[in-house]
């Protein structure tokens, strides 16, 4: 599996970016996809994720300004991110867990990452 991610950048406080990642090789639909961020000096910390029958989790801090969507057809999930603050700044990286049944072997598939910004 293989994942690609784009669409991060540079905005303004308040202003809003989609970044989405494209996913390649053997997909299955029950597998659940999300994002992740790093900032500097921090650790890579789950920002949103979506399971196959459509629920999703979100961290506190972006409930309500993100967004996560998937669209299975194409192997491919977005992140709508609105509202952004200075402090949603770091790298974004895409990820998909292939669930096995004894959660202790879940796997974790990861994409190159890509960079959010927000400053004025």
């Amino acid at each position: 599996v293989q994942l690609q991610a784009s669409g991060g950048g540079l905005v303004q406080p308040g202003g809003s970016l989609r970044l989405s990642c494209a996913a390649s090789g053997s997909i299955f639909s029950r597998d659940a996809v999300g994002w992740y961020r790093q900032a500097p000096g921090k650790e890579r910390d789950l920002v949103a994720r979506i399971y196959s029958g459509g629920s999703t989790i979100y961290t506190d801090s972006v409930n309500g300004r993100f967004s996560i969507s998937r669209d299975n057809a194409k192997n491919t999930w977005y992140l709508q991110m609105n509202s952004l603050k200075p402090e949603d700044t770091a790298v974004y990286y895409c990820n998909l867990r292939r669930l096995a049944l004894n959660s202790k072997y879940d796997y974790d598939y990861w994409g190159q990452g890509t960079q959010v910004t927000v400053s004025s």
